[in-house]
């Protein structure tokens, strides 16, 4: 009897309070803010061991949330399945793979068998999640209201971050393939996302911080192809940096109509952008590019001023909510 009731018990909070997807974010920006640091290494002379510390922290980190979510997934299927079938947040499970993917790039030093095992599982659940959300989508019968950035991704940042992988992998003919995909993806989608935004009612305060994918797709995008082209300089790269760099000026300027919702995990959105920029900008600078020698210092610092003060909300959050329950 007692049993039984605990278990209810259990069942209860954990509908109350789901894991979403959505807090594998926090991965991407520790795991970026990780290989930034590795190049700065490269460049500056930086200690190794603060980018390998955070990339340690983003496998942990990434470990646990994939524990908790595949025991969720397996207890409580309906709560998961209600996530997915989310016109909004029904994007969000393509983390999964996204930060799976990243974290093939963290291990690639230390065990190659490990990163493929890890890029094998990871593209898959990119491939099988992405065909099917696109598959629902292409059926038709959503409100222009639900069209947000999360959109972007299960077709983007699946496609792009696979090909990074690939690429760090030592099979860049494979990785354009999905660069490709992410590329067309997000040149179909952003016209749709930006006339949401201009043309219909203002995003609700909750999903504001989803803005911080908008801005990731063109440096992400470099990224990936820095990892299939080491070493580049070409125009295109530059062009797409660009692009990222006023997204993120956008975001400055936008602040405070951005941040007025309380602090919550969801501001892990704008994290993938700001390390995939800050990433990019470092490698262009160790090419020996002008603007990126200048431009990358400062990138590099706010980055870190940034995710720094996110990792200390989110580690104060969970405290207190630990002290609380």
């Amino acid at each position: 009897m007692f049993q039984k009731q605990a278990l209810i018990y259990k069942a209860i909070l954990v509908a109350r309070s789901p894991l979403p997807a959505s807090f594998f974010g926090m991965v991407l920006g520790l795991a970026g803010l990780g290989q930034a640091w590795r190049i700065a290494v490269l460049l500056w002379g930086m200690p190794a061991a603060i980018g390998e510390g955070l990339l340690l922290l983003a496998a942990l980190v990434w470990a646990g949330l994939l524990v908790v979510y595949g025991w969720q997934a397996i207890r409580y299927p309906a709560v998961v399945k209600s996530e997915f079938q989310h016109p909004v947040q029904g994007s969000t499970p393509a983390l999964l793979a996204v930060s799976t993917l990243l974290i093939v790039l963290a291990v690639l030093p230390y065990s190659r068998a490990l990163a493929w095992v890890l890029a094998a599982a990871g593209i898959a659940w990119h491939l099988a999640f992405s065909l099917w959300h696109t598959g629902a989508l292409w059926q038709g019968g959503r409100d222009s209201l639900d069209t947000a950035p999360t959109l972007y991704l299960p077709t983007v940042a699946g496609n792009f971050t696979s090909a990074a992988a690939l690429g760090g992998l030592g099979h860049p003919d494979w990785g354009w393939l999905f660069l490709g995909a992410g590329v067309f993806s997000w040149l179909a989608l952003e016209s749709l996302i930006i006339q949401r935004l201009w043309l219909s009612k203002a995003l609700p305060t909750a999903q504001r911080p989803l803005l911080g994918i908008q801005f990731a797709p063109p440096v992400v995008c470099a990224m990936a192809w820095l990892m299939l082209d080491p070493g580049s300089t070409d125009h295109w790269l530059l062009m797409l940096w660009g692009y990222g760099l006023f997204q993120l000026l956008l975001g400055i300027r936008l602040g405070s109509w951005l941040g007025a919702q309380p602090f919550s995990p969801s501001y892990w959105a704008y994290t993938f952008g700001i390390a995939a920029a800050t990433i990019c900008g470092l490698k262009l600078a160790l090419a020996g590019v002008s603007a990126a020698q200048i431009l990358a210092i400062p990138v590099f610092v706010g980055a870190n001023l940034f995710i720094g003060y996110l990792s200390l909300r989110t580690a104060w959050r969970a405290v207190h909510s630990r002290l609380s329950s």
